[in-house]
C-alpha cells in the first residue's frame, strides 16, 4: 500500500491556461523548490526546480527574453 503524503501539494495553473484543458503545466511550491507537472497527467512524471531559478525563468518570461 503506498504511504500517503502528509503534506499534499496545491498545484495550480497559470490563469492564461483557459477552460479548454489544453496543454498546460501546473506548479506547486514545495519549498526550497518548485514542482512542475503536465495537467493532463498529474500522476506522472514531476520536475523539480530550485526556488531561485524559477523566479529567474518567470522573470525572464514576462519581460519575454526567452
Amino acid at each position: 500500500m503506498p504511504a500517503i503524503d502528509p503534506h499534499p501539494l496545491l498545484w495550480r495553473k497559470s490563469s492564461y491556461s483557459g477552460t479548454g484543458g489544453g496543454q498546460c503545466v501546473e506548479v506547486a511550491d514545495a519549498l526550497p523548490a518548485i514542482r512542475v507537472r503536465d495537467s493532463k497527467v498529474p500522476a506522472g512524471a514531476v520536475l523539480s526546480f530550485p526556488s531561485e531559478a524559477w523566479a529567474a525563468f518567470l522573470s525572464a518570461a514576462t519581460r519575454e527574453r526567452l
